[in-house]
């Protein structure tokens, strides 16, 4: 076997990652729409704190398009190009998408409205009653224009992949 003198030993089983397709899809969808939902929030927010612009870039969740949702789509996709829609792997990407998508729209969202709703109940009666309380994270879902959106991120990423 050839072994390229430029890349140590051990960093050869990494080639592989960069190399496949369906890795690259992934993490570019994935990178391109934390992109994206900050460029949008520079755009609403003018005055953000570089920090928080940070954690947009790298780690907040919710938000116009859903990261989570182009990654999956974007996997799926690339899946149902280099294996076909009759392979497992097809099968398995495409439902796993499925509950993610799911998952955005519902659990996610519905226990993030419902602990906004906690937060201000829970205010109102520590501001009352002279009682110390702790809000709950409000975990943000998606609606259903993120999610599409995201969909169809991860799609068009994945035939770019695919076919570029």
């Amino acid at each position: 076997m050839f072994m390229p003198l430029s890349l140590p030993l051990r960093a050869l089983p990494f080639k592989g990652f960069f190399e496949n397709t369906i890795f690259l899809a992934c993490i570019t969808s994935f990178l391109s729409a934390q992109l994206i939902k900050t460029v949008i929030l520079l755009l609403r927010f003018r005055n953000r704190k570089i920090r928080e612009v940070m954690e947009t870039l790298v780690w907040r969740t919710g938000g116009m398009p859903s990261s989570h949702v182009a990654l999956v789509s974007a996997l799926a996709a690339s899946m149902a190009f280099a294996e076909g829609v009759g392979s497992n792997l097809f099968q398995l990407s495409f439902w796993f998408a499925l509950v993610v998508m799911r998952d955005a729209l519902g659990v996610r969202r519905s226990s993030g409205l419902q602990a906004r709703v906690l937060n201000v109940l829970g205010k109102q009666v520590s501001d009352r009653m002279k009682v110390e309380f702790h809000p709950l994270k409000e975990v943000h879902g998606h609606t259903p224009l993120e999610v599409v959106a995201g969909s169809f991120l991860g799609l068009f990423i994945a035939v770019a992949f695919a076919f570029l």
